[in-house]
């Protein structure tokens, strides 16, 4: 039987507890997730790629989690990883609006490449990282909205 692979694709600026809670769950559905850091070229990184590594990678030490930055189309470098999935979280129907258009064309790209949305749980759905980073920039500690402790 083929390994249930998913890729979980974002930009993580940064990481919080509601990705952490999107990943836990689909544990129980996968036997191996990979989370994806994606270089958005309409952004610019609040927190570098290569410190954000380190603390997913902390966050998921002993689990079948691995994290990989990429700068490439998703649905590529979901099949050269050899992911069968695309892990996505919902907070609210836009988020759903904008997912669903882009899991069409993933799927158009490559064929067989599924995306499995998860509703992210109600107590973490008003967390988003433009708001963390909002508010650690002006100064406010926003520890209890990530996984891992900021240094």
């Amino acid at each position: 039987m083929d390994k249930k692979i998913a890729f979980f694709p974002g930009s993580f600026d940064p990481f919080t507890k509601g990705h952490e809670d999107i990943v836990l769950r689909a544990l129980s559905l996968f036997d191996e997730i990979i989370i994806g850091i994606g270089h958005n070229s309409n952004k610019n990184r609040y927190f570098t790629i290569e410190k954000m590594t380190q603390w997913i990678e902390q966050t998921f030490e002993g689990m079948p989690v691995r994290v990989v930055a990429y700068n490439d189309l998703t649905a590529n470098v979901a099949q050269e990883m050899n992911a069968n999935f695309l892990l996505r979280g919902l907070r609210n129907t836009t988020d759903f609006e904008y997912e669903n258009s882009i899991s069409q064309v993933n799927r158009h790209l490559v064929k067989g490449l599924e995306t499995v949305f998860l509703i992210t749980s109600p107590h973490l759905a008003p967390i988003s990282s433009t708001i963390i980073r909002d508010l650690h920039r002006y100064g406010t500690n926003v520890d209890e909205f990530l996984p891992y402790q900021l240094d």
